[in-house]
């Protein structure tokens, strides 16, 4: 198959440079008593992101499952692992791309899948789109995003765009989403595996905040045919009164949420009123149909090959842990493998993604491109999943830090600082580009 540019620009020559151009915006906007938007230090860009957005949104963002001990070991499994320097190479010129789905990228990074990204800020997906594109990093959409695919795209037209596909209870409904994306120039789907069952989230259940409740992270559901269909039928259903949740205490967070639910009720009752949405059981019905619908536990291997009916993209599998479930997935035909452990939000103490890289990068041999995420903070970090076998690595909670802190400019900054330490960290340890990379760059520590 021809390959295919991802941006307008060379990809190799979009990314040569990054560092040094990244250094000498920050270095003389310093002369002016100019300092970052957001906080270069991962650590502090997290403190700071904690200071900028609501407990609930930060709760929601940062918390892992449980103890969230697989939070932790996500980012410990890096600090086994040593970059090994070779100096006296000539690297004065270094080149980040790579071939991903078919298209020269300017850089291994892809934006995760984060949800519900209007608690961070009001623009959301739209400006982590323009973000994105502005760096050409390939950006993968949310299924719990909040705003539909369609805005997304018409926010950033020559962004690079997944799309990733929660399996929803109703194989109309995934179906009418994936012919969605496909129409709005997504690149592939990201069939998300290890959210079947929503993980035992500690921080969000001391505060009893879950914002799918109050129609956050819905919209490609309330913007899809198939689900308001879902939801008129619910509505008007006969055993509508059964299946309705117990009434609530009023007191004024149950106003507030109950008012959010009627501004978020427009796309299905056809109206901007909050008056007339409010006296409709149609928002309501939203809400409580993504509920029943949202995820399926009986999804088994047996269930993909529905996918391929319903689209012509490549399809990724995300949330592969184990190296025989890589195998199964190359044996089902899939198109790419996704490693990732949802960031530690779904099992406490699991298996930290990092350790495991290897062993599924050894096994696949190339066969399909290999996604890698959870744990990622920095250029470094980068640096080490591309040399254990990723083809791809990608960033999650700092750049939804980014975009709490400072909107689009901040998650433009946060991908330009981890591409930045990529580049300087490949130079530095003597490789000029990233198909160098291999396990010799590294030593165990």
């Amino acid at each position: 198959m021809a390959q295919r540019s991802a941006a307008p620009d060379d990809p190799a020559a979009a990314s040569r440079g990054i560092s040094r151009r990244a250094q000498s915006d920050i270095y003389r906007a310093g002369i002016s008593g100019i300092r970052p938007r957001v906080p270069v230090d991962t650590d502090a860009l997290e403190a700071a992101a904690r200071k900028a957005l609501s407990a609930e949104a930060f709760a929601y963002v940062a918390g892992g499952a449980g103890a969230e001990r697989t939070v932790a070991a996500n980012r410990a499994a890096f600090g086994r692992w040593q970059v090994w320097p070779r100096p006296l190479r000539d690297v004065s010129s270094r080149d980040l791309s790579i071939d991903f789905l078919g298209a020269r990228r300017p850089t291994p990074l892809l934006l995760a899948p984060l949800g519900v990204m209007e608690m961070a800020h009001a623009e959301a997906d739209l400006a982590v789109a323009r973000a994105a594109a502005s760096l050409g990093v390939p950006y993968t959409l949310s299924n719990q995003a909040s705003f539909p695919m369609e805005d997304v795209r018409d926010a950033a037209p020559d962004g690079a765009r997944l799309f990733q596909l929660y399996w929803s209870a109703s194989d109309e409904l995934n179906a009418s989403l994936l012919g969605r994306a496909e129409a709005s120039g997504c690149e592939a789907v990201v069939v998300t595996l290890d959210t079947h069952l929503l993980g035992w989230r500690t921080r969000d259940l001391d505060l009893a905040y879950l914002p799918f409740t109050r129609a956050m992270g819905i919209a490609q559901y309330t913007s899809d045919p198939v689900f308001q269909q879902l939801v008129r039928e619910r509505s008007r259903g006969t055993d509508a009164a059964a299946d309705a949740p117990p009434p609530l205490k009023i007191t004024p967070k149950a106003v507030a949420a109950g008012v959010r639910i009627a501004r978020k009720g427009a796309a299905v009752t056809g109206t901007t009123s909050v008056h007339e949405n409010l006296r409709s059981p149609l928002p309501r019905a939203a809400v409580e149909t993504f509920l029943d619908v949202f995820s399926t536990p009986s999804l088994t291997w047996g269930d993909l090959a529905k996918a391929r009916q319903w689209t012509s993209l490549p399809i990724i599998l995300k949330g592969i842990v184990h190296p025989d479930d890589a195998i199964r997935a190359l044996d089902a035909g899939v198109d790419g493998i996704w490693i990732s452990n949802h960031g530690g939000r779904q099992i406490d103490q699991s298996v930290p993604t990092l350790e495991v890289l290897p062993t599924i990068a050894e096994r696949v041999g190339g066969r399909v491109p290999i996604v890698f995420d959870s744990g990622v903070r920095q250029g470094s970090h980068l640096f080490i999943a591309l040399a254990l076998g990723a083809t791809a690595v990608a960033l999650g909670r700092p750049y939804s830090y980014g975009l709490g802190i400072a909107g689009e400019a901040g998650v433009r900054e946060v991908v330009r600082n981890v591409l930045a330490e990529l580049d300087i960290t490949l130079g530095l340890s003597g490789h000029t580009s990233i198909a160098e990379l291999g396990r010799d760059a590294l030593r165990p520590a």
